[in-house]
């Protein structure tokens, strides 16, 4: 009975630790942190752009771990080198992913300007590539942006494409492909 007992306090004392360890955590955070967390977390059933290895694509959010800061993703699209599976997940970390504009709002999406050099998805598909900005989404009736895609060469020149708002982020630092 008295080694029950003391166990018991051991047990206490660790619960006590654990819990002042992840308050002191949580507290240690500054309040632009908290709220990136929050947008994160809130960012489940959303679409993303996302990089898993060296290749940007839309995703799906299924969860946000709050204490790893990691994404749990689901790529409905897995391309023509994946095991044919049909979906597949991943877990990535918070760099890894880059919000898209609200669909229904193109005020939630940033201006950039003609030569800006962005991540959009390419028409007809779920990967993002390298574009620069011809013309801007504001500048249009139709909220969407003209892009010229990076190696998307026709005849010898680059095509202009057009591509909704809601699927251009800005281009990561560090960015190759």
């Amino acid at each position: 009975m008295l080694y029950t007992r003391a166990n018991s306090s051991a047990t206490e004392g660790n619960e006590k630790k654990r819990k002042r360890v992840k308050i002191e955590h949580i507290s240690r955070l500054t309040p632009s942190m908290r709220n990136q967390l929050k947008a994160c977390a809130n960012l489940k059933g959303e679409k993303v752009a996302a990089r898993v290895r060296d290749d940007w694509f839309v995703v799906e959010v299924i969860n946000f771990d709050k204490k790893l800061m990691e994404f749990e993703v689901l790529d409905e699209e897995p391309g023509d080198d994946e095991d044919n599976s049909g979906q597949r997940q991943y877990k990535l970390p918070m760099g890894n992913i880059i919000p898209f504009p609200k669909s229904n709002d193109p005020s939630s999406a940033q201006d950039f300007p003609p030569g800006k050099h962005v991540l959009a998805v390419y028409p007809g598909t779920t990967a993002l590539y390298k574009a620069t900005v011809v013309q801007g989404h504001r500048r249009r009736k139709t909220d969407d942006y003209v892009l010229e895609f990076d190696d998307d060469e026709e005849d010898g020149s680059l095509p202009q494409r057009t591509v909704p708002f809601h699927t251009v982020v800005p281009l990561p630092e560090g960015h190759r492909q």
